[in-house]
């Protein structure tokens, strides 16, 4: 499988998981609804690639503009780039959640084993 089919695959789980997690949305914010789970599984999968890529190079990295010029340490852009998507990610569930009936927000929802994330 390529790079694209194993990320899709990732993708459609996360869509799944999230679809049971909003099933009380009601019927008639649905439209809206399938969007942003999409938008929120394409951003959850991305999210891990990032985390992974962060974890095993660190957040920071020694850079130079040239041969000539000392090296400095600099914020990676992968890092910056993961708290710029993280804070979408966490706009996109808050509204997801905000669009759930007043007694849904209060209930407990289900707990996920480690099986489950992905």
């Amino acid at each position: 499988m390529t790079d694209i089919d194993e990320r899709e695959v990732l993708v459609n789980k996360e869509k799944n998981r999230l679809k049971r997690l909003f099933k009380d949305i009601p019927p008639s914010k649905l439209k809206v609804v399938e969007g942003l789970i999409i938008q929120a599984a394409r951003l959850r999968v991305l999210l891990n690639e990032m985390w992974m890529d962060i974890s095993e190079n660190g957040d920071y990295e020694m850079f130079s503009q040239s041969d000539k010029t000392e090296p400095y340490e600099r914020e990676r852009p992968v890092a910056r780039l993961y708290n710029t998507r993280d804070q979408s990610y966490q706009r996109v569930i808050k509204q997801l959640t905000d669009l759930l009936p007043e007694g849904n927000n209060k209930k407990e929802i289900k707990k996920y084993s480690a099986s489950d994330l992905i």
